[in-house]
């Protein structure tokens, strides 16, 4: 009598509308007292309606005293564990309903599979998706998309690849995992042609779809791409949120196009932290050290809590800049908010080793506990732009002894640090143990670092054999350019043409490379060469990045161009300039006007040189410190800067450096601790313009 007057939909449509669990409770007691309780749909509702209300323990009660469970009924509690986050429960429910004989179906495999995305079970994922295609489910979509999901987030795409191709329809979630799933795992130009193919079929990609293609625009360098991509967002009235908008300020900045990055992030009507962390690294990594710091502290001012990746962009900021006690300062914040871990060990690291404080790096290295392959290679880095090329190498080894496998990475900034020292002998071994032993397949970065060992020791004929070795890869920009600074620091004139040419052809958009060209060529006294590149820097729209220095003064950090007059103490400092060179000139000092890579007159060579950028800083640290102040010059790296861009230091005795070091000090009436003999760094001239954003002259004036 009751069934007749409680239908299907009825039963359904009470259960949905219970809001709280005592009146789920009552119409559970309701269905039991009228009989109704066994029929069908109603049990799967209310096992759904349990969950649903966050009791599973009540929906499993329901599962359990079924006295006969189909597979719907398995599915609604395998939706139940899954709705509620439970996928290790999904799995156990699975495996017991395999157990028993019960045959899944397409929802069963699905929620099963990706219970097991969720724990990173991927191989009980794949035994689950064999299982489904010994059934028939091989062209199934929906089992289809929770594959390609569980195999994108296991980073094996060549296997979803497979398995993408071989599903009959796709729908809008196979495309969409594809693409994010290739943009996630770097390979950007896969998730494009993905892309292409998903329009083809008359798809059109959600916002989801437009994040992944932001993302594979970011690894891939691709601006227009990108831009062409914002416009696309915008033209579908796509959500603007604050997802895709950090997302393109994230890919606009990575790609140096600061003022397009800054346009977004100001017309965000709402910000987070990962958006304000974008920007800030973004200014960092391009450069940018005063401007990051300063949207540091203005995002501070906004209420803002600093996160790990906004602190990281600071201290690569500090790192840019050399300013070591910001980046004192933030290392401590780090420690009083307890987030001292890897990544920001590794930043920190980085910092103080391009701030000259390799003492600082190697006791944090040496706190750190637990040791990821990443904070390795930067302490091995570091030794290796002061060009401590054997204690970089000891690392190497404790890396080894500690069981720590070492990447690509890690034999790129080895073979690096051996070449700055000139240790060419160890290079060659360990180039060969990485391929031998380790089973790394060289890359261009890493036949770069063995050219340039070669080159930087003299032996350019046998750098230049390897170039000409090379098939794959075929020798790139950073190996040429290699090449070119050994030949021209040892003026090795034949085979530095073959290679400055070699440059040109490949179109670098790297200002400093074509300087570097430039400069090989006047050295060659090439004049119409000079004037090639130098046309071609114009019509390519190139500038050359002047070099600065900068010195810290009472704990502030000061910047100066060569030939800088706008300071207001110019005159001051020009007069002390004076002193100090009348001083060391008596002592036997005399400008390397060699090393003046311009068509000019003697005497103004000499003048370039006397107002470079680094003496101006010094003069005015001088100038601003009370007589017998503590000089600490910090150059991290002058030793590459020297023999790569200006040529070997090692031509002056030690006692004529000694008397040089003592007249300046004597001069200015200052004590000075120097790493490098003061009449070598006066003359160093900048003609790389990375080498000169890592490794900016840097004084720090203490009292």
């Amino acid at each position: 009598m009751w069934s007749s007057l409680w239908p299907k939909r009825l039963k359904s449509s009470l259960l949905q509308r219970c809001k709280d669990g005592l009146t789920l409770a009552k119409t559970h007691a309701l269905l039991i007292t009228t009989g109704l309780f066994s029929q069908g749909s109603s049990t799967t509702q209310l096992i759904a309606s349990y969950a649903n209300l966050g009791d599973i323990k009540a929906a499993r009660q329901v599962f359990d005293k079924l006295p006969q469970r189909g597979t719907d009924i398995w599915n609604a509690m395998l939706v139940a564990y899954s709705r509620v986050g439970l996928p290790f429960e999904v799995v156990g429910l699975y495996r017991k309903m395999v157990s028993e004989g019960v045959r899944p179906d397409s929802s069963s495999f699905s929620v099963a599979i990706k219970a097991c995305t969720s724990l990173s079970d991927f191989q009980m994922g794949a035994e689950i998706w064999h299982l489904a295609v010994d059934y028939g489910y091989k062209y199934d979509v929906f089992v289809g998309s929770s594959v390609l999901n569980m195999l994108a987030k296991g980073g094996k795409m060549e296997e979803a690849k497979t398995v993408f191709d071989g599903l009959g329809r796709k729908d809008l979630v196979c495309w969409t995992v594809m693409i994010t799933g290739f943009a996630k795992s770097g390979q950007g130009m896969e998730a494009v042609g993905i892309y292409g193919q998903m329009r083809e079929e008359g798809f059109e990609g959600d916002g989801v779809v437009m994040l992944g293609l932001i993302q594979a625009c970011t690894d891939l360098g691709h601006v227009k791409m990108g831009l062409s991509i914002h416009g696309h967002m915008i033209r579908r009235n796509l959500p603007m949120d604050v997802f895709a908008c950090t997302s393109l300020v994230d890919m606009y900045a990575k790609n140096g196009q600061l003022d397009l990055a800054h346009r977004v992030f100001s017309s965000m009507p709402q910000k987070n932290v990962v958006s304000w962390s974008a920007l800030i690294s973004g200014y960092a990594q391009n450069g940018f050290a005063g401007e990051a710091l300063d949207l540091l502290i203005e995002m501070q001012t906004h209420g803002y809590k600093l996160d790990l990746a906004s602190l990281v962009g600071a201290i690569l900021a500090c790192s840019h800049v050399g300013y070591l006690r910001k980046g004192k300062s933030i290392h401590a914040y780090i420690l009083h908010r307890q987030e001292f871990e890897c990544v920001s060990a590794t930043a920190m690291i980085d910092m103080y080793s391009k701030c000259g404080a390799l003492l600082s790096a190697r006791v944090l290295f040496d706190q750190v506990s637990s040791k990821d392959v990443i904070l390795w290679n930067a302490m091995i880095a570091g030794y290796g732009i002061h060009g401590h090329g054997k204690a970089a190498l000891s690392v190497f080894l404790d890396m080894i002894k500690a069981s720590s496998k070492p990447d690509d990475a890690t034999f790129a900034s080895l073979l690096s640090a051996l070449g700055h020292s000139g240790l060419v002998e160890e290079g060659q071994y360990w180039y060969n143990e990485m391929i031998n032993r380790f089973n790394i397949i060289p890359r261009e970065k890493h036949y770069a670092c063995i050219v340039d060992l070669l080159a930087r020791a003299g032996r350019v004929e046998e750098a230049f054999k390897l170039v000409k070795s090379m098939k794959e890869p075929e020798p790139g920009i950073s190996t040429w350019v290699a090449l070119l600074s050994g030949c021209h620091n040892h003026r090795k004139f034949s085979i530095g043409e073959v290679a400055a040419k070699k440059v040109l052809q490949l179109e670098p958009d790297d200002s400093g490379i074509y300087s570097l060209a430039a400069n090989f060529f006047a050295a060659a006294q090439k004049w119409g060469e000079v004037a090639k590149v130098r046309k071609t820097m114009r019509k390519m729209g190139t500038k050359k990045v002047p070099g600065y220095s900068m010195v810290e003064v009472k704990g502030k950090l000061h910047a100066f161009l060569m030939e800088d007059k706008s300071h207001y103490q110019h005159e001051q400092m020009v007069l002390l300039i004076d002193k100090l060179d009348h001083e060391m000139r008596a002592m036997g000092y005399r400008p390397k006007t060699q090393f003046v890579f311009h068509d000019v007159e003697e005497e103004v060579k000499v003048r370039m040189l006397t107002n470079h950028s680094e003496r101006l800083a010094i003069d005015y640290g001088l100038l601003n410190t009370e007589p017998g102040s503590f000089c600490c010059w910090k150059k991290p790296n002058v030793q590459e800067m020297i023999s790569q861009a200006e040529g070997s230091p090692q031509d002056m005795d030690s006692e004529m450096l000694q008397k040089c070091k003592t007249a300046f000090g004597a001069a200015a009436g200052h004590r000075v601790a120097l790493d490098l003999p003061m009449c070598i760094i006066l003359d160093v001239h900048n003609t790389h313009r990375e080498r000169a954003k890592t490794i900016t002259p840097r004084l720090s004036f203490m009292p």
